[in-house]
């Protein structure tokens, strides 16, 4: 059976259509029907109103919310972080890690696996992003010193065994030889640059090997200066370089943004939330990686003043960079979704497009969800 989503502004990357529709065949877009042109009658139809429908947001660098995190490695907490990511307009997210023992880290990981092989009842998990242990002590903003590595491709063949890993975020510096890059190369497995007080000349000789990520951007790594260029300089410069953006208004000021936009462009920017369990809940005492934060006005923070993660929902991002960029919504969409999907080589995420997943998200003119479909069922409505 077929259905067919009519009635609807769809907006994909490069592409802007205002009463037009989307069939679905199969879990997967069919076709795209012009507006004006004549509508199938054998299929199911889904009226959307006249409002947006916009490709599934991909979060590729998210802990948790709703007061559970991913490294809680509890089946039910990780239903719970999948339910409520839908709100937001997110179909699909790695499951992203801390620093912790490597038992908690498999386990994590293995919950993650059977989530997805047990008809998943909220957004997907294709894949795994170890964010950590390998960081420098001076580096680790608010990972648990306690169980810091230095990079070891042994643990990420072990984690990967468990479930795929996509994505490993470390810092440059503990790896002279780049040896651990080159394997992570060999893997099919991005290399990212993170939480790092590596040199520009390090990132320059990590880029031509193939580092073509830098994590939650300008956050807890050497700054640009005009003598000693630094990573965000380097991330700036190099044009096949994707950077992650935590767009809450704490960890980037809104020039910043609004540089980032116009120096690196639509095509190389990812959105992330960054989110610890406090999305989505109110102000007060939380945990992350072990180590209690504190949330006020929405800024977590643990004790000694760094900020723990952010408290994020993924449709604000976009709310606010829309109103900084006011670039149109078919450019800004290359940065929810489609953007991490080719990155990190993951096909069928983050277009409106024959053959790709049909994970949609409907939203209104204030870009509020509405209602969220994943493999063209429908899981999340706003209820009034």
């Amino acid at each position: 059976m077929s259905t067919l989503f009519f009635n609807a502004h769809v907006i994909s990357p490069d592409l802007d259509l205002d009463g037009a529709a989307v069939l679905v065949r199969d879990a997967k877009v069919a076709g795209i029907i012009l507006p004006g042109e004549q509508l199938p009658d054998d299929c199911e139809k889904v009226d959307i109103g006249g409002d947006f429908l916009l490709p599934g947001f991909f979060d590729i660098h998210t802990h948790g919310c709703a007061n559970h995190d991913f490294c809680d490695a509890t089946p039910e907490g990780l239903r719970t972080i999948a339910l409520s990511r839908l709100p937001q307009g997110v179909t699909s997210f790695l499951g992203t890690t801390l620093t912790l023992p490597e038992e908690t880290l498999a386990k994590s990981i293995s919950i993650a696996r059977d989530y997805m092989a047990d008809n998943p009842c909220g957004a997907k998990i294709p894949g795994i992003h170890l964010e950590g242990p390998f960081f420098t002590p001076e580096c680790a903003g608010a990972q648990n010193p306690e169980y810091l590595k230095t990079p070891d491709i042994g643990l990420v063949d072990r984690m990967d065994d468990i479930y795929h890993v996509h994505k490993v975020s470390y810092s440059l510096e503990l790896d002279a030889t780049q040896r651990f890059l080159r394997e992570l190369v060999k893997r099919g497995i991005m290399p990212s640059v993170a939480h790092s007080f590596a040199k520009y000349e390090d990132f320059k000789n990590a880029c031509a090997l193939g580092m073509k990520h830098a994590s939650h951007f300008c956050n807890v790594m050497t700054p640009l200066h005009h003598l000693n260029f630094g990573l965000v300089g380097g991330g700036m410069l190099h044009k096949d370089v994707f950077i992650e953006m935590i767009c809450d208004g704490i960890h980037l000021c809104p020039e910043m943004i609004q540089l980032l936009f116009q120096v690196k462009g639509v095509g190389h920017i990812m959105l992330i939330t960054d989110s610890m369990r406090a999305a989505g809940m109110p102000d007060g005492i939380y945990e992350l990686g072990g180590l209690p934060a504190t949330v006020k006005d929405g800024c977590a923070r643990l004790a000694n003043g760094r900020v723990a993660g952010s408290t994020l929902l993924f449709h604000k991002a976009l709310q606010r960079v829309r109103k900084l960029t006011e670039l149109p919504l078919a450019q800004l969409v290359k940065t929810t979704a489609w953007n991490q999907a080719r990155s990190l080589g993951i096909p069928g995420i983050g277009k409106i497009q024959h053959g790709f997943n049909a994970d949609f998200v409907r939203m209104n003119s204030a870009l509020e969800p509405l209602a969220v479909w994943v493999d063209g069922k429908q899981k999340w409505k706003l209820t009034n």
